[in-house]
C-alpha cells in the first residue's frame, strides 16, 4: 500500500515520462529554495519615502507605517523619513541600513581635481591696473595697447571688450580693463581670484592719494604681487623718490632700498619705459610660474556681462584653464548657455580660446553676473537640474536674514568660536585721528580675538569702503566723518555696519565692550494702542474682567499695560488674558470690543483707559 505522500514521491523511472516528471519536480524545488533568501542589508539615501523603504525591505507599506506609529511618527506612504528613522525601522525587521553616498550635481559636472605636472603648460599672466583717479590708469592702458597695435589695422584697436591681450618678446600678457578696484573687489567678493599681478599707477607729481592706499589694501587682501608704475615722470614737479618714500609706509619698499617691490618710472603720454614695465610683468610672472592645463574641462570667470539689443545676453569671460570651443555648453551661477559666437578684443571671430584668453560670448539664456565662475559641461540634463537647485537656493538665501557681524552679536560669535579676527575699516577727518584710532583699536587684541584694521584713511565713508567691508566681513568705524549717500544705501542693502563717533574713547569702549559681551541692548517703549473700559464683570475665583473697546492702535496679549484714570497712571502690569467674544485672541485691533483681565489688579472701573505698550530694541 502506498500512502498519499509516497505516491507523490514515486516515479516509474523505467519510462521516459517518469524520468521527465522527477526532473521537473527537482528543478521546481531548487527554484523555490533560491527564492527564499535572507535579506540582511539595504543601501538607502539620506531621505527616503515610506513607499520606497517598503520596497527596499520587501515589506508592505502598512507594516512600515505600523512600525513608525510605534515610534510616535504619523506617516503616509508618500511621506519622507530621514536616514536615522529608516535605520531603526530596518533594524525592527532584522535588516541593517547603509547610507548611500550621494554624488552632488557639482561633483558630477565639475572637475576640480589636481592637475598632473606633465599636463600643465605656461600661460600668460593676467594683469589689473589700479590707482588713484587722474594718475594715468587709462593713459597707461592706451599706451600699452598702442605699443601693440596689429600692423595694417586702421586707427588702432577698437576697444570692444573689457580685457585684451598684448604681445612682448613673443609672449603674451592679458590686461583686464576693469573700472577701478570696485569691480575688482566685487569679483573678489564672489571668491573669483582672477588676477595674477597688479600694476599700481602713482603720479610722480602727486604722490600717494586716498585711492592709491585703497588700491594697495585691495591688492594685499587678494594676496597678489604689486608692481608700482610711477607715471608722469616728464611733468614739472615730478619727484619719483618722494613717491617711493611715501609708499614705504604701506609696506612697498623699492628693490634699491632693500625691499622686494619692483618700481618702474614711466610716462604713459610719451610712451617712455612702457616696454620695461611689460618686461617686469613677465619677470614677476616667471617667478610665479603661472601654468594651466589646456586639455581639461574649461573653467573661468565672467568679467562683465550686459544685455545687447541685437545679440541678446553678452558676457566677457576670461578662460582660466581648459579650452572653450564654439558650441560648448557652459554653466554660470544659475544661468546656462550654449556658445553661439566667440570674439576677441578686436571683434574677430574665434573658434577656440585657451587659458588666460579673454573672449566675448553670446548664447546665454539670461545675463550672468560679473565675477561668477563658469564651467563647460557635457551633461545638459544634470546641468539643468543644478540650475534649478541653485535658483531655489538663491530664493531661500534672499528670504533668510543677513549674517553680517555687528558689535551687538560680536560676543556671541566669539563664544561660538566663529570669529577669531575682527576686521575694522577706520575713516576719520584728519590723518592724525586715523592713526590714533587705528593704533588704539589694534591694541584691544586679546587671546580670543585679534582686532585688525584692514583699511584706514582720511575722508567720508565711500561705496568702495562698504564693498571692502562686505568682502572682508568688516565693521566700519567713522570718526568725525559721515558716509556718502550711496555708501549709506549700499551698507543698508548689504548689512554692513557703520558706527559713527566724535570721541575716540567712545569708539574704543564700544569695540572693547562688544568684545567682552558687555554691549547691553538699549530698549525704548512704544505705545501700540489704547482701550477704554465700558463695563466690568466680577467673576468668582477669576477676578475682575473688563469689557473694553479699542479706541486706537491695537492691544496685544504679550504687551505691557498701564491703567490710566483721569490722566493719572494708577497701575502698571501685564495681561493675564485677552478675549474676543469667547475666544482667546493674540491681538485686538482698533474698532473692536474685547475682554481684558490684568494680572494682580481687580480695581478696574468704567471709563478707565488701558494703555498697551511694547519694549523695542534700539538698533
Amino acid at each position: 500500500m502506498f500512502t498519499e505522500g509516497s505516491m507523490l514521491d514515486y516515479y516509474d523511472l523505467t519510462t521516459t515520462r517518469g524520468k521527465r516528471n522527477k526532473k521537473r519536480v527537482e528543478n521546481t524545488e531548487d527554484r523555490n529554495k533560491q527564492k527564499i533568501f535572507q535579506l540582511t542589508e539595504i543601501t538607502i539615501p539620506e531621505t527616503i519615502s515610506v513607499k520606497d523603504l517598503s520596497t527596499e525591505l520587501k515589506k508592505t507599506s502598512g507594516e512600515i507605517i505600523k512600525k513608525l506609529l510605534s515610534y510616535g511618527i504619523l506617516a503616509t506612504i508618500n511621506n519622507e523619513i530621514d536616514f536615522d528613522t529608516a535605520f531603526l525601522i530596518a533594524q525592527e525587521f532584522g535588516v541593517t541600513a547603509i547610507k548611500k553616498e550621494v554624488v552632488s550635481d557639482e561633483d558630477k559636472l565639475f572637475d576640480d581635481s589636481e592637475d598632473r605636472e606633465e599636463d600643465l603648460v605656461p600661460r600668460p599672466p593676467v594683469v589689473v591696473v589700479m590707482g588713484h583717479v587722474d594718475h594715468g590708469k587709462t593713459s597707461l592702458l592706451d599706451a600699452v595697447r598702442q605699443t601693440n597695435v596689429i600692423e595694417g589695422e586702421a586707427g588702432g584697436i577698437t576697444q570692444a571688450i573689457g580685457a585684451y591681450k598684448v604681445k612682448i618678446n613673443d609672449r603674451e600678457i592679458t590686461f583686464l580693463d576693469t573700472p577701478g578696484h570696485e569691480a575688482f573687489t566685487a569679483m573678489r567678493a564672489r571668491g573669483a581670484q582672477i588676477t595674477d599681478i597688479a600694476i599700481l599707477v602713482v603720479a610722480a607729481n602727486d604722490g600717494v592719494m586716498p585711492q592709491t592706499v585703497e588700491a594697495i589694501n585691495h591688492a594685499k587682501a587678494a594676496e597678489i604681487p604689486i608692481i608700482v608704475a610711477i607715471n608722469k615722470i616728464d611733468v614739472e614737479g615730478a619727484n619719483p623718490q618722494k613717491v617711493k618714500q611715501e609708499l614705504m609706509e604701506y609696506g612697498l619698499v623699492a628693490e634699491e632700498w632693500g625691499g622686494d617691490t619692483i618700481f618702474v618710472e614711466i610716462s604713459a603720454k610719451k610712451k617712455i619705459n612702457i616696454d620695461s614695465l611689460l618686461e617686469m610683468v613677465l619677470l614677476v610672472a616667471d617667478m610665479k610660474e603661472l601654468k594651466a592645463n589646456p586639455n581639461k574641462q574649461a573653467k573661468g570667470v565672467v568679467i562683465e556681462a550686459k544685455l545687447d539689443k541685437s545679440k541678446g545676453a553678452v558676457a566677457t569671460m576670461l578662460v582660466q584653464r581648459g579650452t572653450l570651443d564654439v558650441g560648448d555648453t557652459i554653466i554660470v551661477g544659475s544661468t546656462i548657455g550654449r556658445i553661439r559666437t566667440m570674439t576677441d578684443e578686436n571683434g574677430r571671430k574665434l573658434k577656440k580660446a585657451g587659458p588666460s584668453t579673454p573672449v566675448e560670448i553670446t548664447g546665454f539664456s539670461s545675463v550672468p553676473e560679473a565675477g561668477e565662475t563658469f564651467y563647460e559641461v557635457e551633461d545638459e540634463k544634470t546641468a539643468k537640474h543644478l540650475i534649478e537647485t541653485r535658483k531655489r537656493k538663491e530664493r531661500e538665501k534672499a528670504l533668510s536674514a543677513n549674517s553680517r557681524v555687528t558689535l551687538d552679536d560680536l560676543f556671541s560669535q566669539i563664544e561660538k568660536g566663529k570669529l577669531k579676527q575682527l576686521n575694522l575699516i577706520v575713516k576719520a577727518d584728519v590723518q592724525g585721528s586715523v592713526e590714533a584710532v587705528k593704533s588704539s583699536l589694534e591694541k584691544l587684541s586679546n587671546e580670543e580675538v585679534i582686532v585688525k584694521v584692514i583699511h584706514a584713511n582720511v575722508g567720508a565713508v565711500t561705496e568702495s569702503d562698504v564693498t571692502l567691508a562686505e568682502v572682508s566681513n568688516a565693521i566700519i568705524i567713522a570718526f568725525n566723518v559721515r558716509p556718502e549717500p550711496l555708501a549709506k544705501d549700499k551698507a543698508e542693502k548689504t548689512g554692513v555696519e557703520i558706527k559713527t563717533y566724535s570721541v575716540i574713547y567712545n569708539a574704543i569702549e564700544d569695540v572693547e565692550a562688544a568684545m567682552k559681551g558687555l554691549l547691553d541692548p538699549v530698549y525704548k517703549e512704544v505705545i501700540i494702542g489704547n482701550a477704554e473700559v465700558r463695563q466690568t464683570f466680577k467673576i468668582s475665583n477669576v477676578g475682575t474682567v473688563a469689557g473694553c473697546y479699542v479706541t486706537n492702535g491695537k492691544v496685544a496679549r504679550n504687551a505691557g499695560v498701564r491703567v490710566i484714570r483721569d490722566n493719572v497712571v494708577i497701575h502698571e502690569g501685564k495681561l493675564i488674558s485677552l478675549k474676543r467674544m469667547k475666544d482667546d485672541a493674540k491681538e485686538v485691533a482698533h474698532g473692536f470690543e474685547c475682554g481684558i483681565q490684568i494680572e494682580d489688579f481687580n480695581d478696574l472701573k468704567e471709563m478707565d483707559v488701558i494703555e498697551a505698550y511694547i519694549m523695542e530694541q534700539v538698533k
